[in-house]
């Protein structure tokens, strides 16, 4: 899995250096000048961060951390790894259109958006059916065991930082707001998603870091799932009904 994700990277990093170097500067400056596209793509990374993000593993991961560790340290650490992978995501997202049509990466961005709308909606239906997912995901138990099983308590600040930063950003790798983000950012403005998405990443961080453990046990899975898969079809009918730019 390791292998694969570093190939991926790979292929990310050549396909942004021979692309966004030659297109980036005019791509901003299209950004700037339609400043409703920008505040809009924003506007919809912000939302789409914040319900997918709260009750996530890189949640927990940044709450328990915060327990045994220096708070700003865990901060950084986890906030820097997410904002990397927001502009990574973003980045792949710029390629793309470049690579097919934009009216190819549209829909398929809508299909997706459908895709996790209905998944997430499905198993909100599932959990009222058992009674489940009235309280924290079980994603919470995980990271507790995994961080029990690597507890050697780094004392000094930037082995926090660079434990927080390694362990959010592998937990974040493939993850559905990173597929997400890279649908988003094919579709809509990509400085407007990375910045949305940079900064609701920052809020939901700050949450799990301030909050800790106790904000982390109330959080109902039930009501983070079925909100993610509201807001994602949400996505996808606004995407339907506006159509593909070109």
């Amino acid at each position: 899995m390791l292998t694969r994700s570093v190939a991926v990277l790979t292929l990310a990093a050549v396909l942004v250096a021979a692309d966004v170097v030659s297109n980036s500067t005019s791509q901003l400056d299209a950004s700037f000048e339609d400043g409703s596209s920008l505040r809009e793509a924003f506007r919809n990374s912000f939302a789409m961060i914040i319900v997918t993000e709260l009750g996530d593993k890189t949640f927990f991961i940044a709450a328990l951390l915060a327990m045994r560790h220096d708070r700003l340290s865990v901060f950084f650490g986890a906030a820097g790894a997410l904002a990397a992978m927001t502009a990574l995501s973003a980045c792949i997202g710029l390629v793309l259109p470049s690579v097919l049509p934009r009216k190819y990466t549209h829909w398929a961005a809508v299909a997706l958006f459908v895709y996790f709308g209905a998944k997430l909606l499905f198993e909100a239906v599932q959990m009222l059916r058992t009674g489940t997912g009235t309280g924290p995901s079980d994603e919470l138990e995980e990271v507790e065991q995994e961080l029990k099983d690597g507890s050697a308590k780094e004392k000094n600040s930037r082995a926090v930082a660079m434990q927080a930063l390694t362990l959010t950003f592998l937990a974040e790798w493939g993850d559905r707001s990173q597929i997400s983000t890279i649908a988003l950012a094919a579709a809509k403005d990509p400085l407007g998603v990375t910045l949305g998405g940079i900064i609701g990443h920052s809020c939901c961080t700050s949450l799990a870091v301030i909050g800790g453990r106790v904000l982390a046990s109330r959080i109902s899975e039930r009501a983070v799932v079925t909100a993610g898969g509201v807001l994602f079809l949400i996505f996808a009918a606004h995407g339907a009904i506006t159509g593909s730019a070109e």
